[in-house]
């Protein structure tokens, strides 16, 4: 009978140790995963701060386009002098040009941070912009038909930026 007893309390031993080390990987593997989807949701978490103040930025720089756009359309209704007319327009090109060079950098950001669909929106309201501020030119230059490319145009940055808000908002909710 000693025999068995030494075999019965090795294979007791045996298997305590086993099942010891299965539990012990089992608790590794979950807190591996553990840890894992919690960096997961860290990541997530920071990208979409990051976005978020890429997109706030970016509108922000757009809305100051956007008033010195309503500006322009207000003087070309009010002023009725040309001269005053010309050096306003002058003054508020130039306004629009420093005003550029944050949007276009916003844009950057954005198009850097993505998602892909917010980068295009990004993309085709800087578009808008650049072609509507040509447009100033033409009407400094007296031609007939510029004032109504620049409502036109106005009106395409307005709505760009509309849609880039809508697929910002859309990038913000998705997981």
């Amino acid at each position: 009978m000693g025999d068995s007893a030494v075999w019965v309390a090795a294979f007791t031993g045996a298997t305590a140790v086993l099942a010891s080390w299965v539990t012990n990987l089992g608790n590794v593997r979950a807190a591996r995963a553990q840890a894992e989807a919690s960096a997961r949701a860290q990541l997530r978490g920071r990208v979409r701060e990051v976005r978020r103040a890429a997109y706030l930025d970016f509108m922000e720089q757009a809305h100051v386009t956007g008033e010195l756009y309503w500006q322009v359309g207000f003087d070309l209704e009010v002023l009725t002098d040309a001269e005053r007319l010309a050096v306003r327009l002058h003054d508020l090109r130039a306004e629009l040009r420093s005003a550029y060079d944050p949007l276009m950098r916003s844009a950057r950001v954005v198009v850097l941070e993505g998602p892909g669909d917010a980068a295009e929106a990004a993309e085709a309201v800087l578009r808008a912009v650049a072609d509507t501020n040509r447009t100033l030119w033409r009407i400094s230059l007296g031609e007939p038909e510029a004032r109504a490319r620049f409502a036109a145009g106005q009106q395409d940055f307005t709505e760009r930026l509309e849609h880039f808000v809508g697929v910002a908002r859309e990038a913000m909710q998705s997981p």
